[in-house]
Parts: C-alpha cells; sequence; structure tokens
C-alpha cells in the first residue's frame, strides 16, 4: 500500500494519492495536511509489538524505487532519543539483526549505515553505489539557532560533494553567514557568502528519504521547518499513537498482528480486590502453569513475569516484592531480577538464553527504551491501576510472542495480566483507556482483546471449574458484569419490572453507576440502553452507547466458538486432476493450463514513451502517465549520448527488477534481451533512454508480463471450469481451508446493537449495521438472517484480499472471497456471495454464480453456494432464499 501510493505521487497530486489509498480501505473524512508542499508525508500507525522499525528498514527501499528511481538511495532516520539512535544504529548495522536483514533483502551488501559524526567518511563515489542509512536523534536538526548544531557547521572534509555545483542546485544551500564566524573561527570573513559544506546542506543535495520513528512526539513548526532544511523525497512517520497532523496512510490491526502470529492475544486479565499479596500470588501461579505448557514445546521457552512494585513511599515496594517471593513464594533468588534507575539487574543479561535462570523481573517505572524479551508473558502490576502511568508500556513487553510464530499450546498464545484493581470492568476499562491513548489500538478492538481470567486452581494445572460448558469444546467463561458509568443516576421509577430486576445502581463520586448482570439476554440490554439514553441529554448519549457496544464486543469475544476451542469444519477447495494428482486451482495452476511461455508472445510494449521536457521526464505506459523531477535540468538531451551501461548491464538489472515467481531466468532474461533490442530497433529508443528510464520500463515490464499472464489464466480457466471439483472425503484434509482460531486480521469491526450469538471469531470484519442514509444495510440482513437460521452452527464473515486467512475460489482475473462461510449442524458448508440489485448480472457475478455452482455440484452435497440479492426472482427476500437453500 505504501509503494502503490508513492508511485501515485508521481502522476497525480499527493493529496488526491492520498483519498485514493483511503477510499480503498472505505475511510472517509480524513483530510490530507500538506506539510511540506507535495512532498508525499505519510504515517503508518503501528501498536506496540507491531514492528514498526523493521517495516520502516523495509520501507528505506520501497521508497527508494517508488519516489526516486533509484536502488541506492538516501535515508535520514531520525529517532526520538539518543538511546533510540545508538539502538537502532547497532541494530542497522549487525548484519545477523531482523533490522539489517530487512536492508539486504533489497539491497545486498551495498548498504552504509552511519550516525552524523561519521558521515564525513561518505565519499562522492559513494553516493548511488551503495544505500546509505543515517541514523540521528530529531534533536540534532530540531532547533532555532543552527550554531547550536553540528549538522548545521561548516565542514571542510565535506568540500568534495560540493565541486562543481550548478547554480540551480547551490542557490537553495545555506551560505556561510557573519555569525558562523563567530562559532567557527577557523572560517574569515572570505567565507561568508560561499556555501557552507554542513551536513544539513549535504541531506539537502541529495533530497533523502526521512523516516521519523515515534512521529507523534513531533508536530511543531519548529520541526516541520527544521525538516524541510534537508529537502527530503518523501517523509514516512512510524507510530503507535498518530495524533492530527498526522497522515495516518494505513492502521495495522490487532487482529492483523495476532494473526501473522506477531503479538499474543488475548490479555488474560485477573482483578485483584484483596491487594498485592494476592496479585503476586496469582501472578507467580500463573507462571508456573505457563512453565509447565512451555515444557510440552519443541522450541525452548521460559516465561518471566514483570512485576511492577510501588514506589519508594508506598508497601511493595522493590525490597518487600523481593523478600516476599523468596521468603513467602519460594522461589530461587537466582530467577529474580531488578531492573529500576539505581539497580541494573538486567544488564549484560541474554533473557532468551537456555542457560539464563531469570524468571521474574521487578521493576517501579518503565523499563529502559528498546528493552525486550519476547519470554515475557506475565504481568503483575502491583500498584494501585488508577494511579500506574507505566503499566501499558509494560504491558507491551508481555505482548510479543516468542520467535514470531503461535506456540502449539493455547496458553503459550496469550499475554497475562495480575492487576490491583476492585472489580475486573474497573481494571479492564483503565487497560483498554491506556492501550488506546499509549499503546496504538483502536477502542472497538481492545473490546475483545480483554478477556477475565477463570479461577485458578490451588495447586497449578490447568484452570479453575468451568462455570458453563459447550459441546465440543472448553468451558463457557462466566461473563463479568456491564458497568455504565453515568453523571447522575437515573430515574428507574419507570422502568419495566424485568428491567428493574437485572440493574443496581450504585452511586459514586462522579454520579452513578449502572450495573447489568453479565448473563443479562440480549434485548434486555437493549432495553436498558435506550431507558438510560432517552434520559440523557445529546451529548452524553454516544458515550453511553460506546460503553455497551464494548460490552457486547466484550460479550462476543467471550462467547465466541474459536475462543473456547471450538473448530470451524474443513471447507473443501476447488481442484483438477493435473497427471493423476490433485492440485488446488491456484493463480500458478490457471496459467500454466493456457500454455503460458513469454517466448510464444508477441513482444511489445504497448504506449511505452517518453517525453523528456526541462522540468520533467514523463513516461506514457498505455495511458498511466508517471512523472518526476530532474535535479539538474542541464540533463537535456543526455539520451542522445553514448551510456556507459551495456545492454547486458541492463538486462541483468531488469531480470532482478522483474523477476516472477512463475517465470524460469533463462525464459525470463531471453525475453528480456527481445524486448529491449525490439525497443531499439523497431521503437527507436536509445539505450541511454532505456537505462535513464530502467525504474519505469521495469514497471511498464511488470505490467506487460501481467496482462500476457492474465490472458493465460482466462485461457485455462475458461478451458477447465466443467473438470474442476472438491476432493473426495478421503482427501479432503489435505485440499481444504481451516478458520484457525486467531487467524482473523479483521479491519472495520462491526459494532452495531445487534448481538451475533454464532460467529465463529470475537470480533466481525467489515459489517455495517446501517447505511449512510440510515437504513439497515443489506449485507447486515444477510449476516442476520444466517446467524438466525437453526441450521446454522457457525458462520465467518470472510475477509477480502487475505488468501492465507479466508476462504477463496478461483476465477479466471484472481480470486473470489464469498462474503459469508457457514458451517452448518449436520457438517455441510454454506458460501453465500451477497450482490445489490445493480451487480447481479454483470460479467464479474457470472463468473462467480459459474465458479460457486461448479464448487457445489462437484461436491456430492457436501457444500452449497448461494448467490444472495436482496429479492430473487420469485420475489423472496434474503431470509427465504437462506431457508430455501437449507430446506
Amino acid at each position: 500500500m505504501l509503494t502503490q501510493f508513492l508511485t501515485d505521487t508521481r502522476s497525480k497530486p499527493v493529496v488526491d494519492a492520498y483519498a485514493a489509498t483511503l477510499a480503498g480501505q472505505n475511510r472517509t473524512g480524513e483530510t490530507y495536511q500538506a506539510l511540506f508542499g507535495n512532498v508525499p508525508c505519510v504515517c503508518l500507525r503501528v501498536p506496540t509489538g507491531g514492528g514498526k522499525t523493521i517495516m520502516a528498514a523495509h520501507a528505506v527501499a520501497m521508497a527508494g524505487k517508488a519516489v526516486l528511481d533509484s536502488d541506492a538511495p538516501i535515508a535520514l532516520w531520525l529517532t526520538p532519543s539518543d538511546t533510540i539512535r545508538s539502538q537502532t544504529l547497532e541494530a542497522l548495522a549487525n548484519a545477523r539483526h531482523p533490522y539489517r536483514q530487512a536492508l539486504a533483502h533489497h539491497f545486498g551488501d551495498r548498504v552504509q549505515v552511519c550516525d552524523l559524526e561519521s558521515l564525513q567518511a561518505i565519499s562522492p563515489h559513494d553516493v548511488g553505489k551503495a544505500a546509505i542509512v543515517i541514523v540521528a536523534t530529531i534533536q540534532s536538526f530540531n532547533v532555532t539557532d543552527t550554531a547550536k548544531r553540528n549538522v548545521y557547521s561548516f565542514f571542510e572534509e565535506l568540500a568534495p560533494h560540493f565541486d562543481n555545483l550548478p547554480p540551480q542546485l547551490s542557490n537553495g544551500l545555506e551560505k556561510v553567514t557573519e555569525a558562523d564566524l563567530q562559532t567557527q573561527p577557523y572560517l574569515t570573513a572570505k567565507d561568508v557568502g560561499r556555501v557552507k559544506y554542513s551536513v544539513a546542506n549535504w541531506m539537502h543535495l541529495q533530497s533523502p528519504i526521512v523516516i521519523v520513528d515515534e512521529a507523534h512526539n513531533n508536530r511543531t513548526d519548529r520541526f516541520f521547518k527544521s525538516l524541510g532544511r534537508v529537502n527530503p523525497s518523501c517523509v514516512i512517520e512510524m507510530t503507535a499513537t498518530p495524533v492530527p497532523g498526522n497522515n495516518v496512510l494505513y492502521h495495522v490491526a490487532a487482529a492483523e498482528l495476532k494473526a501473522e502470529q506477531m503479538i499474543k492475544l488475548p490479555i488474560v486479565l485477573a482483578e485483584h480486590p484483596q491487594g498485592w499479596r494476592d496479585c503476586l500470588r496469582d501472578a507467580v501461579l500463573t507462571r508456573d502453569r505457563l512453565e509447565v505448557a512451555a515444557q510440552r514445546e519443541s522450541d525452548y521457552v521460559r516465561p518471566i513475569a514483570l512485576v511492577q512494585a510501588m514506589p519508594i513511599n508506598g508497601e511493595a515496594t522493590v525490597a518487600v516484592v523481593l523478600q516476599h517471593l523468596i521468603e513467602q513464594e519460594r522461589v530461587p533468588e537466582e530467577q529474580i531480577a531488578v531492573a529500576t534507575g539505581t539497580q541494573k539487574g538486567l544488564d549484560g543479561i541474554n533473557l532468551l538464553d537456555p542457560a539464563c535462570p531469570i524468571r521474574y523481573v521487578i521493576t517501579v517505572e518503565a523499563l529502559k527504551e528498546g528493552w525486550d524479551c519476547s519470554f515475557a508473558y506475565v504481568l503483575a502490576s502491583l500498584q494501585s491501576v488508577n494511579s500506574s502511568k507505566d503499566v501499558e508500556q509494560l504491558l507491551g513487553r508481555v505482548l510479543r510472542m516468542p520467535y514470531a510464530k503461535n506456540r502449539t499450546q493455547d496458553a503459550l498464545n496469550r499475554a497475562y495480566a495480575h492487576i490491583v484493581a476492585d472489580n475486573f470492568a474497573q481494571a479492564a476499562a483503565t487497560l483498554k483507556d491506556r492501550m488506546v491513548q499509549n499503546m496504538g489500538f483502536e477502542k472497538l478492538e481492545t473490546a475483545s482483546l480483554i478477556i477475565p481470567q477463570q479461577p485458578l486452581p490451588l495447586t497449578g494445572g490447568e484452570g479453575g471449574a468451568p462455570t458453563a460448558g459447550r459441546a465440543g469444546g472448553a468451558a463457557t467463561p462466566a461473563i463479568p458484569e456491564c458497568h455504565i458509568e453515568l453523571p447522575q443516576a437515573p430515574d428507574t421509577q419507570h422502568w419495566p419490572d424485568e428491567l428493574k430486576q437485572a440493574v443496581r445502581v450504585v452511586p459514586t463520586t462522579q454520579g452513578a453507576t449502572v450495573l447489568l448482570h453479565g448473563e443479562v439476554s440480549s434485548a434486555i440490554l437493549a432495553q436498558a440502553e435506550a431507558f438510560i439514553s432517552n434520559a440523557m441529554p445529546a451529548k452524553a448519549r454516544e458515550k453511553v452507547k460506546e460503553q455497551f457496544d464494548a460490552h457486547r464486543a466484550a460479550r462476543q469475544a467471550m462467547r465466541a466458538p474459536a475462543q473456547l476451542g471450538l473448530d470451524f469444519a474443513a471447507i473443501p477447495q476447488l481442484c483438477l486432476n493435473l497427471d493423476g494428482h490433485l492440485e488446488v486451482v491456484e493463480r500458478e495452476t490457471l496459467s500454466s493450463l493456457g500454455d503460458w511461455s513469454l517466448l510464444d508472445q508477441q513482444v511489445q510494449l504497448a504506449g511505452f514513451t517518453i517525453t523528456e521536457t526541462v522540468n520533467s521526464f514523463e513516461i506514457d505506459v498505455n495511458g498511466a502517465r508517471v512523472t518526476y523531477r530532474h535535479t539538474d535540468a542541464q540533463q537535456l538531451l543526455l539520451n542522445e549520448t553514448v551510456s556507459h551501461t551495456s545492454q547486458q548491464d541492463l538486462i541483468r538489472w531488469l531480470d532482478v527488477e522483474v523477476r516472477q515467481s512463475d517465470i524460469g531466468q533463462p525464459q525470463m532474461q531471453a525475453y528480456l534481451v527481445k524486448m529491449v533490442t525490439h525497443l531499439m530497433a523497431e521503437r527507436h529508443f536509445t539505450l541511454t533512454a532505456l537505462v535513464r528510464a530502467r525504474f519505469q520500463l521495469a514497471q511498464a515490464l511488470v505490467k506487460e508480463i501481467g496482462r500476457l499472464r492474465q490472458m493465460a489464466m482466462a485461457r485455462g480457466f475458461q478451458g477447465r471450469l466443467m473438470d474442476m471439483a472438491v476432493p473426495g472425503v478421503e482427501e479432503l484434509a489435505h485440499y481444504s481451508f481451516h478458520y484457525q482460531p486467531g487467524q482473523y486480521p479483521a479491519r472495520l469491526m462491526y459494532q452495531g446493537s445487534y448481538e451475533f450469538s454464532k460467529h465463529f471469531y470475537p470480533v466481525i470484519h467489515d459489517l455495517r449495521e446501517k447505511t449512510q442514509a440510515g437504513a439497515v444495510a443489506e449485507e447486515f440482513r444477510c449476516a442476520q438472517a444466517i446467524d438466525a437460521h437453526a441450521k446454522v452452527k457457525h458462520w465467518v464473515r470472510n475477509i477480502e484480499r487475505q488468501e492465507k486467512f479466508s476462504f477463496w475460489l478461483p476465477t479466471a482475473t484472481d480470486y473470489f472471497y464469498p462474503d459469508f462461510v457457514a458451517e452448518l449442524v449436520d457438517g455441510r458448508v454454506l458460501a453465500v456471495e451477497y450482490k445489490g440489485e445493480p451487480y447481479r448480472t454483470n460479467d464479474d457475478s457470472r463468473e462467480k454464480q459459474q465458479v460457486g455452482h461448479q464448487w457445489e455440484q462437484s461436491s456430492s452435497g457436501r457444500c452449497l453456494f448461494l448467490f444472495a440479492v436482496a429479492s430473487d426472482e420469485d420475489g423472496r427476500n434474503v431470509s427465504q432464499q437462506i431457508a430455501t437453500k437449507l430446506a
């Protein structure tokens, strides 16, 4: 998405490219803030534990190609503190570190990483031959008085970079002033007015890609002015908690991180009204239980508990907690480390080392910046949940998944928090607020991310007594009470008796809390919301709705089959019998069926033109125009100059850039030879012109190869559709799709008042109860009908364009993701595609109906497919269409 956005900014204004990217995500009402004119400046919002730094490392190469047409870009990487700068610099320079490996994935060994102090060792010959990443603090540039920062100082060592600058480049650079003579005595009056050989000027010449870490901290005019001095080609901001002014291009949802096995979710929360001793005791029990589970893993995992002690004036200080763990909980002293401002018990220790004994880390405030150990599983916050300002930072430490993959023991795929609080609602509400405000999660996400811990057994083990059961799965946990905080107590005098019996009103210092038992019916819950909201001022109703929505989301999360350990039936995929072996019909299958060979195709690149003017270099590919700025207008007519790059060099470079997984290298190289020869001999492009436009040429070739592949896929699909079939029962395990617990990267989660009872996952992806006009949404009615049908066991709102996590069927052009997939109580599977009236007869819809029909017809009754509409030819509504299909 970032690459596409940056590429789009070449052919359209940044504002329009941003709007188009947001429209593709169904996001409305967000306006682009043009901080640097038409220079792209966007933010990636990634929650704690989501890998912001490794994403930034990959972004350097993506932006280099998309914005600068360079495979050796210069990037300025700005960090919020010197501690983070040192850690980032060390990681990017370490060939064995994942951050450096992300750079190496794109640049190989053509990478130089340095700080501002060592930048002077970079020679002009290094520029353009290797990617150069300069790591610095934001404060190094962010000043009012430039004389106080070395980046604006004159350095004679940088002189070679400024030799023979044309006027149009030197005019935009800062010059030596009288003030510089005061701070740099080796300058003389003769130097006043000359170009300053400074790091800032060198940056300005290079138009670097700028990466800004923790970008929410820097939204001042001074920062923007300082950043503008380096003349960025684009600015990519990374943060978990954006603020107004951060142009959020994409928000990584918690469900996406969970699906990619990066973080432990949900958070199992236990409240401890009796105080810190109970809290610490149960945290020890939880950690012990996890260690038993970890011994069943093939990879080494040693669960660690982070204990947040009270400050020096509290009861449970570090010394008291240490003594309590040793004397009361019988924890060996060598298993405990203390990490505070004065005690450095973790310095020099590799917690991931199997020989390391540490299982408990006691701290008071936040651990040092950059501290990371994915063995951290349990947070025990002994401070009052309302006063603990660092609890969310410590919680972030326990979210990261060890080795970034799910464990076979489900208990190890969750995070655990023990909090000193009067009740679950209080603890959960505080954690949710912290997760939203400081960790980058969204309100709706947090409602399903925190679940109550069931009673721990007295002697360890797997859990307490179940409160209720569900056939085939784990015990259904007790739903906590619904707490609705109000500015004043509601008047319940005229409420129905049934509602009065379900409600308790407790006065508080801020007003009142309405309490409803967690197991009340959805009708009573809706009734309570209506009576409370109708008596509230209009401005206060939204807060009431948020509280009820959060409770409904929590109820759904705790009742979700995936959370209870239930399985979703295997869903057969369409297959073909090829040479006696079944094969799922994937893209590669279809292209191979179309006798796909590049060398058999006519060599052409229709619409590819290069037009060069004084201010731009335009490449038109099939009507899609791409422009970029020259750094030097004197480059005109260079296309007629003999290139220092040979035709073979260009072909080798294109081979790397255009490489396709389904095309062998000999075939690709032969095709590229034919294409470059065609462009030079028949289209009369010079080799120099093609070399200078090589990035645009690579884009055009990728597009052309995609067109040829698509034609082959269409031929293969139409020719073999009737041969496609689902596998037999005995082969189902190898040729089917499985919805897996925790692997559902939902976005734009459902937040309506209707409570679905059978959705397999805790949240529902992109389902709206009402349209913008206020009418009930048609897809919502379809979901309601599926959820309410007695023959439906559970169902999933299928996520589009998620081939790893969603069920799909093949088409001639791509994959088709039915809107809903349901498992029936008799074991059959139902796929439902819903289309509004204008779309039911277009080519795309007809093809989906054909594919769905073939999937159903070839399944011997095991699969059902319904192409649902608001009203069919017989006048039946969605509920009636589903009922007829399942009859």
